[in-house]
């Protein structure tokens, strides 16, 4: 099982690519940060916390690539990962560009994280119907696949549309980097998994256990091998008995957040994580 570290990058918090040296220097696997183009604020998507305020590193969030871009040229093993990207919010040729362009550079160390979206207002600025993100989002990743993988791609879907073209460079990883969604568990999340994801991305952990028997049977159904299902669990509490209750589920990953704050916050509470590691 691996272990990977998250915070909400901002423009007052740690500096990404000095988080990501940290990662990396007290032996865990991986990095994330979060995606928010903006929050609108009328406020009238309850917040998905559960909190009545909206904590402020959601409207501070620094750009998911550019971030990552950082880290990666500041590292050379951990994996650097969106946790999660917006698609649906995105342009799909330009997503495909940063997601290759990152893979590449970092000689394939990528993971797409994606999701489908939470703040209604935010989408529809994007000019996206919230009802239908689902399937936006569907069609914009076998889209991005295309890319990544044909020397000439072509796409002729509801929400994407293009001709014959040439895009590279391609993803070091083939066919695709790594595509985690996150989500609530459900056919419908299970059976995009299925069909053009790799793995499960969750937040927390409470409910995969008993949820992992249908992914598994969606992956089966699907003609893809079960037993290579990616399950990253988002935002975990560190608890020495949780860890060990994801090994025993075949969770493959445990993601743990830091807060977004300065070194002086993150880095002790990084060091204490670090004694979690096996070693």
């Amino acid at each position: 099982m691996r272990f990977g570290i998250t915070m909400f990058a901002t423009d007052v918090s740690m500096r990404p690519d000095q988080l990501a040296i940290a990662v990396e220097d007290r032996g865990f696997d991986a990095f994330y940060v979060p995606e928010h183009t903006h929050i609108p604020s009328s406020r009238r998507t309850p917040a998905p916390t559960g909190d009545a305020d909206l904590p402020e590193e959601y409207r501070r969030t620094l750009d998911v690539f550019v971030a990552l871009a950082w880290a990666a040229a500041a590292t050379e093993r951990i994996r650097i990962g969106t946790g999660i990207c917006l698609v649906a919010q995105r342009d799909i040729i330009v997503t495909a560009k940063e997601v290759a362009t990152i893979d590449h550079l970092s000689g394939g160390r990528f993971v797409f994280g994606i999701g489908y979206g939470w703040n209604r207002e935010e989408m529809e600025d994007h000019g996206v119907d919230p009802s239908r993100r689902r399937d936006i989002v569907r069609e914009k990743v076998l889209a991005m696949e295309g890319l990544w993988a044909q020397d000439e791609a072509a796409f002729d879907g509801e929400f994407v549309r293009f001709e014959p073209s040439w895009s590279w460079p391609k993803p070091v990883q083939q066919p695709r980097p790594p595509v985690l969604l996150g989500g609530a568990p459900g056919p419908t999340l299970f059976s995009h998994i299925a069909e053009y994801g790799d793995g499960w991305m969750p937040i927390g952990g409470s409910g995969v256990a008993a949820a992992l028997p249908a992914l598994r049977d969606a992956m089966d159904a699907a003609g893809r091998d079960p037993a290579g299902l990616e399950v990253a669990t988002f935002g975990s509490i560190p608890d020495p008995g949780k860890l060990e209750h994801f090994r025993e589920i075949g969770v493959t990953e445990v993601i743990l957040r830091v807060p977004s704050a300065r070194d002086d916050v993150v880095l002790p509470l990084l060091d204490r994580y670090a004694t979690l590691i096996p070693r």
